[in-house]
Order: C-alpha cells, then sequence, then structure tokens
C-alpha cells in the first residue's frame, strides 16, 4: 500500500485517535506504527502517515479537517556505494 503524509491541527493532548475521528479514518487507512507525529505543537501542527486513497480523500474533501497534504513519504537511503 502507498503511503502519504497529511498534517493536522488539534489541540493539545493531540492522540491519533481523535486524529483518526476528526479526519473520518479507518485503522487500516492509517499507519498506526508511525503514530501522531508532533511537527510544531506550540501551532498545534501533527503529521500522520496514511494510505494514498485516503490522503486524496481527506485532502480533496475541501472540509478543512487536514491542514495541509498529501504530501509524498519516499523511503530515505543512503546515497552511494556502501563504505
Amino acid at each position: 500500500m502507498a503511503e502519504v503524509l497529511i498534517t493536522v491541527r488539534l489541540a493539545a493532548p493531540a492522540t491519533l485517535e481523535e486524529a483518526m475521528r476528526r479526519l473520518g479514518l479507518a485503522e487500516d487507512e492509517v499507519d498506526t506504527a508511525y503514530g501522531l507525529v508532533p511537527v510544531d505543537p506550540g501551532r498545534n501542527l501533527y503529521v500522520l502517515r496514511v494510505a494514498e486513497e485516503a490522503g486524496r480523500r481527506v485532502g480533496d474533501s475541501g472540509t478543512g479537517t487536514a491542514d495541509g497534504g498529501p504530501y509524498s513519504d519516499p523511503p530515505i537511503e543512503p546515497y552511494g556505494p556502501p563504505r
């Protein structure tokens, strides 16, 4: 399953369950191991990883529930030959 990142604004203390409920996401659409990551907790901004289809649905909904996204989440790997 391809995954993307979306951002959401949540009042502290923010939880993954609260983000899922607010965005209308099912558990199988969210990478629960990744969790809810604080990007700027002072501004109540968090990110979560979701299935690509869910990211498009939430990002294109026009409801203002997601603060931004979907954003790509490419794997990060070392550059060049191993040393």
